[in-house]
């Protein structure tokens, strides 16, 4: 990865420290064990760090640390504090940038970096301040001392900030990605389950039980996101739906389906059915019928209409067949049978209830269903010609 920035040379000017050689040659010969005690400190007061300081992140990190050292010496002894800044403090800088990406490629907070700048602050200062008067310092010259410390702790501090900034940037940048193409090979008919289990592990991604499909209006996207499962897939890439984003939602199943219904309400969403992860394209595909039919935003409230609309065609021979009896009546007397005969499927032959929903009267349907078992005879006791009826008619 390349460095989104570059550490800045600090402005260290105005600090009139003047070291003698007896003071830098005291300083420097504790150094070594500052760096140490530093880090000791920063292991016993910071927890992510007990464990990190051992193996190759260790060296680095004890390396920083006397690079950072090494640095301040450097800018401290220079005549004027000014003449040597150019050529002192860029590797010491550097060297914490590195050492912020770092940190962040390990997972370890910006927290957590920076309470370890404070530890280090605190051993280093103490230390140096001691040798510092050993080495025959004038008390009155120890507060200018002190000032220009904790500047350059400052200073490295902040190079560090920088480089755990955008090396979280850069690999936030680059998971976006990965997900993006896991998403996309989600919606792929042909993609093989190793190929997603490959996909998921690459972008970083714990697979859920389920997921479920959410088409949500560009403009909603943010708001949306803030509530839902911080594991969202998102995919904007859509055919026909340029105006959309696919949402893929973890665990978005069971009980758990109402709190997502209730973070959608008023956002002109569509929500797919909760599938096993891998399945993912069939909730895609649901929601996107139901979106393009305009039914409502729950596509589990619709699937009656969802199956009777799947074959729109076939549908209209077999209602063509069904209703084949009625052909040669008028055509108000046949719609007018029609309309009869789908009610009483509904609702299963009562006639009260027949009355109630054609607003007739109960008479009016007894005869109108003598007509139709005129033109019908024993077909109407067939189950296989009732489903017929019923799903032609629904």
């Amino acid at each position: 990865m390349t460095n989104k920035s570059s550490p800045k040379i600090p402005e260290l000017s105005s600090y009139d420290v003047q070291l003698t050689p007896e003071v830098i040659a005291s300083i420097r010969e504790v150094l070594p064990q500052v760096g140490e005690d530093v880090v000791d400190a920063v292991i016993a007061e910071v927890p992510p760090y007990q464990d990190a300081l051992s193996g190759h992140m260790g060296e680095t990190i004890r390396t920083a640390v006397g690079v950072a050292l090494g640095g301040f010496l450097s800018l401290a002894s220079g005549a004027g504090l000014a003449a040597d800044v150019s050529a002192a403090t860029p590797p010491a800088l550097q060297g914490a940038y590195d050492l912020g990406r770092g940190e962040a490629r390990s997972g370890r907070t910006m927290e957590a970096l920076l309470a370890a700048y404070r530890i280090g602050a605190r051993v280093a200062w103490r230390q140096l301040a001691s040798k510092a008067v050993e080495g025959g310092m004038e008390p009155a010259m120890l507060v200018e001392f002190s000032a220009l410390v904790f500047a350059w702790i400052d200073e490295i501090s902040e190079a560090s900030a920088a480089g755990h900034a955008d090396e979280r940037a850069t690999t936030g940048r680059v998971q976006r990605q990965l997900r993006e193409r896991l998403a996309r090979r989600l919606l792929a008919e042909a993609t093989t389950p190793e190929e997603l289990d490959d996909a998921a592990a690459r972008a970083e991604w714990t697979p859920p039980s389920t997921l479920t499909a959410v088409l949500v209006p560009n403009s909603q996207v943010g708001s949306i996101l803030a509530k839902v499962n911080q594991s969202t897939l998102e995919f904007d890439d859509l055919r026909d739906l340029n105006d959309h984003t696919l949402m893929l939602v973890p665990d978005a199943h069971g009980h758990r389906r109402r709190p997502l219904m209730k973070a959608l309400e008023g956002r002109r969403a569509v929500v797919g059915p909760a599938k096993p992860w891998r399945e993912a394209r069939v909730s895609y595909e649901r929601a996107r019928r139901v979106h393009f039919a305009d039914l409502g935003s729950d596509t589990e409230q619709h699937l009656v209409e969802l199956v009777l609309s799947a074959d729109s065609d076939a549908r209209e021979d077999l209602r063509a067949q069904v209703l084949a009896p009625l052909a040669d009546l008028r055509p108000a007397t046949a719609e007018k049978l029609t309309e009869t005969l789908r009610s009483w499927l509904l609702h299963q032959g009562r006639r009260e209830d027949v009355a109630a929903d054609l607003f007739i009267h109960p008479q009016t349907v007894r005869y109108r269903m003598g007509q139709i078992r005129d033109v019908y005879g024993d077909r109407l006791d067939d189950p296989a010609m009732l489903l017929a009826l019923t799903v032609a008619l629904g």
